[in-house]
């Protein structure tokens, strides 16, 4: 797995997470972000199981330029 970083979220900070990652290897995107509260899951549960191998988070939506970049990159690996 080759993982190409694509961006923080800009008002994290130096320690801040929120990130965008692009698995060159699989064209598959990886996220890092906020952990979701009982509330926000169980509001997702209502479209569907969260299997035990899949978690939720979260991504302010200032970051949106940065999952369109990771997209195109992803696109772009011809490998979806």
């Amino acid at each position: 797995m080759r993982l190409r970083f694509i961006g923080k979220d800009p008002e994290s900070g130096k320690d801040g997470s929120p990130s965008v990652f692009v698995d060159e290897d699989s064209g598959e995107l990886v996220l890092q972000g906020w952990k979701v509260g009982d509330e926000v899951r169980e509001d997702c549960r209502k479209a569907g199981p969260v299997p035990d191998h899949e978690d939720i988070v979260r991504l302010p939506g200032r970051m949106v330029p940065l999952l369109r970049k990771a997209c195109d990159a992803a696109e772009r690996s011809g490998l979806h």
